[in-house]
C-alpha cells in the first residue's frame, strides 16, 4: 500500500519480480484491496505469491510513530513482523519512510556496534558508482554515528560494488581537516583513527567523480544531497531531449546513447536502498517507484538475502567499540 502509486504498481512490480526473478514475494495489505488488483493480471494460480492480510497501512501523511501505536496491524509492521519471525527473509517498502524505518528498527533491532541504522544509496560517478549514507534515516547524528556509517558503508561497497578496501570519504565544507561543523570535525578524528581506507574530508563537487567509494554524512545533508541530485538528472534529461529534438528516437545511436545515461542514473536500475546496520534486511524503495523500480528493488533484496549483508555487516563492526546512544 506504499508509494504514490500505490497499489497497483507496487503489485505490479512483485508481479514482474515472481515471473522473472527466483524468488517469492508476500504482498502485505488489506487483502481485500489487493485482491481485486490482482485480478486484473489474469490467473496467478502456478506464481510463487501470497497475500497475507493487515488491514491497516501508514499514510504519506501521518506522523511515523504516533502512526504505528495507532495501527499495530500496519501492513509495514506485519511485514517486519514476517521477517523476524523467518516467513520472510526481506522486507521492501516504497511508502513512507519514517514508518518503514520505525517497524523495522523496532522489530529487527539493531547489530552490536551499531546506534542508529544508515540509509545507503548507490550514486553513478565517473568511475562507476559510489555509497552515500545517510540519506535520511538520522536527521541528527553525533560523531560516533558517522564513524559506524564509514564501517557499514565500506563493508556494503564491497558486497553491493565488488569494492574491497573501499575509500571511505566525509562531507563537508572543504577538504582540510579543520572544516566543517564541530560534528564533521570530531567525526573526521574518529574516522582517521579507525581502521576504514579513510581518505578525509571531501567537498560537494567530488560526489560524482569518484574520489571516494563511500561518502558518509548527516542523513538530513544526505537527503538533501540526494534529492538535488534526483532534480539535476530530470533537468539534464529535459535539456537533453530539446537539444537532441523530436526525431533523436529514430537516429539509432543517439537513441542508444540516452538510454545508457539513463540506465547510469535511474534509480529505478537499483530500486531500493538498504537500511544498513539492523539485525535483519530492509529496503526503502522510492515514493515514485514504477513497477520496474519495485522489481529492482525486490531484486536488490534478495540479492543481498543471498550475500548474507547483514552477517557481513556484523563481522565488519565487530572490532569496533560501541558509541553512546
Amino acid at each position: 500500500m506504499g508509494g504514490d502509486l500505490a497499489p497497483g504498481v507496487v503489485i505490479g512490480g512483485a508481479l514482474q519480480a515472481v515471473q522473472r526473478l527466483a524468488v517469492e514475494v508476500l504482498l502485505v495489505g488489506p487483502e481485500a484491496v489487493i485482491r481485486a488488483e490482482l485480478s486484473n493480471h489474469g490467473p496467478l494460480a502456478p506464481l510463487r505469491l501470497q497475500v497475507v492480510d493487515a488491514p491497516e497501512f501508514v499514510t504519506m501523511d501521518e506522523a511515523p510513530l504516533a502512526a504505528l501505536r495507532r495501527k499495530p496491524r500496519a501492513s509495514v509492521k506485519v511485514a517486519a513482523e514476517l521477517v523476524k519471525s523467518g516467513d520472510a527473509q526481506a522486507m521492501f517498502s516504497a511508502g513512507h519512510t519514517g514508518a518503514a524505518f520505525l517497524a523495522a528498527h523496532q522489530t529487527f533491532g539493531v547489530l552490536p556496534g551499531v546506534d542508529r541504522p544508515a540509509l545507503a544509496v548507490t550514486v553513478p560517478t565517473r568511475k562507476g558508482a559510489s555509497v552515500l549514507l545517510d540519506v535520511g534515516a538520522n536527521v541528527e547524528c553525533r560523531p560516533q554515528h558517522l564513524l559506524q556509517f564509514g564501517v557499514m558503508g565500506a563493508a556494503y561497497a564491497s558486497l553491493a560494488l565488488q569494492i574491497e578496501n573501499a575509500t571511505v570519504g566525509l562531507l563537508s565544507t572543504g577538504e582540510e581537516a579543520g572544516k566543517g561543523t564541530d560534528l564533521i570535525r570530531e567525526a573526521h578524528g574518529l574516522l582517521a583513527g579507525s581502521g576504514v581506507n579513510f581518505i578525509g574530508n571531501i567537498e560537494a563537487g567530488d560526489l560524482f567523480t569518484g574520489k571516494a567509494d563511500v561518502i558518509v554524512c548527516d542523513g538530513f545533508t544526505g537527503n538533501i544531497v540526494l534529492k538535488v541530485g534526483e532534480g539535476l538528472v530530470e533537468f539534464v534529461e529535459h535539456m537533453l531531449r530539446e537539444e537532441l529534438g523530436p526525431t533523436f528516437p529514430d537516429d539509432p545511436r543517439r537513441r542508444d546513447a540516452f538510454k545508457r545515461f539513463r540506465q547510469r542514473v535511474d534509480y529505478a536500475e537499483r530500486g531500493g536502498a538498504p537500511l544498513l546496520g539492523l539485525g535483519s534486511l530492509a529496503i526503502i524503495g522510492h515514493g515514485r517507484s514504477s513497477a520496474y523500480a519495485i522489481q529492482s528493488g525486490i531484486g536488490m533484496a534478495a540479492k543481498l538475502v543471498e550475500q548474507r549483508m547483514v552477517e557481513q555487516l556484523a563481522a565488519s563492526l565487530a572490532p569496533s567499540e560501541p558509541g553512546a546512544a
